[in-house]
């Protein structure tokens, strides 16, 4: 899964979208400028395979949204939590609202998926996951992103629930280092891998791993170990949706070695689909050493991204379900005077 450089593809793009070991777009802010080009540069992707390339994007909500303008400001998970704690059904029932809401404006613009929700467990120690994360419990984030991505799925999205095995515990940020958990597995089934564990068996459809080395578990990453992808997430939790890496050029990633080491370590490991963002030429250099080779099994996982029940923006716009969702969303944001920094752009 590859990005692009802006607004609308060039002539290189799509020759290098063509690729068969190419099977998706993640888009960026620096891809958006309204709904109506950013449904033509979809369909233009879209256009280009057949079957189509998914087109993804990293869209929580928070200080993570990268389509602003014109498309409604989602708060952080947090928020939900806040609401849950006083009020559970409220809490769960807002959840899904923003599930729905998120994905349909989403798929009326043709975006097959985003990248979320966060099943990571709030913690102060954790400055990147933070308020992206529903709760501190279990429970909290159980039930709150069972809702959401409930609400996500009626909107005709299936959801990316990250990162595998929990970040949220993990002082470090893996965008800059390599971080490290020193907790062993039973203290992680009892905490953030407790989420996982719980969800997986009411059908998630995909996950990303962390790029975080539970050191007393194995001595690589989440994303590059077969331990934790192959052994614990499909044999012990018998997961059978799409693993994602996450992005191969984060700083998370480095101990792997070079790109062409991180993307065949990756996908040894257990990953399906490989990202490789804001740097083209590891992009071309990676797709140059990784071997054409089909999946099957692979490729069926990858075919349940796809986006379902299309429909066009001006119907959503007209509908009732809509603005009541809107309403309910919009007066969980803060005020300006009190705006948190929740509109700085934050890596996936």
């Amino acid at each position: 899964m590859l990005d692009l450089e802006g607004l609308q593809l060039t002539g290189d793009e799509g020759e290098i979208l063509c690729d068969p070991r190419v099977g998706g777009v993640i888009l960026f802010s620096r891809n958006y400028h309204d709904p109506v080009q950013l449904e033509r540069l979809v369909r233009e992707i879209h256009t280009l395979r057949d079957p189509k390339l998914l087109v993804a994007v990293d869209h929580e909500g928070g200080r993570v949204q990268r389509f602003r303008t014109d498309f409604t400001p989602l708060p952080p998970a947090s928020a939900f939590g806040a609401v849950y704690d006083e009020a559970p059904s409220r809490g769960r029932h807002l959840a899904a609202v923003c599930g729905w809401l998120a994905a349909s404006e989403l798929r009326a613009v043709g975006v097959d998926f985003s990248f979320s929700p966060v099943l990571d467990l709030r913690s102060a120690k954790s400055d990147v996951i933070g308020e992206r994360a529903f709760h501190a419990s279990v429970d909290g984030v159980v039930n709150l992103a069972t809702a959401y991505i409930n609400g996500m799925k009626r909107a005709g999205m299936a959801a990316v629930g990250k990162h595998f095995p929990g970040h949220g515990s993990v002082r470090g940020d893996s965008h800059v280092v390599v971080p490290e958990d020193d907790r062993d597995l039973d203290t992680l089934r009892g905490a953030d891998l407790g989420v996982f564990e719980r969800m997986i068996p009411h059908g998630l459809p995909a996950l990303m791993p962390a790029h975080v080395i539970y050191k007393n578990v194995d001595d690589r990453p989440a994303g590059f170990s077969s331990y934790w992808l192959r052994k614990v997430l499909r044999e012990h939790l018998n997961f059978s949706g799409a693993i994602f890496s996450d992005d191969l050029m984060m700083a998370g990633a480095s101990s792997a070695g070079g790109i062409v080491e991180r993307g065949t370590a990756a996908l040894e490991a257990g990953c399906d689909m490989l990202l490789v963002c804001n740097d083209r030429e590891a992009a071309v250099k990676l797709l140059d050493a990784v071997p054409e080779k089909a999946d099957p099994v692979r490729s069926a996982r990858l075919a349940r991204m796809h986006g379902l029940h299309e429909v066009s923006r001006s119907a959503l716009l007209k509908s009732d379900e809509y603005h009541q969702a809107v309403a309910e969303i919009s007066a969980l944001n803060p005020a300006p005077e009190l705006d948190l920094g929740f509109d700085t752009p934050a890596p996936p």
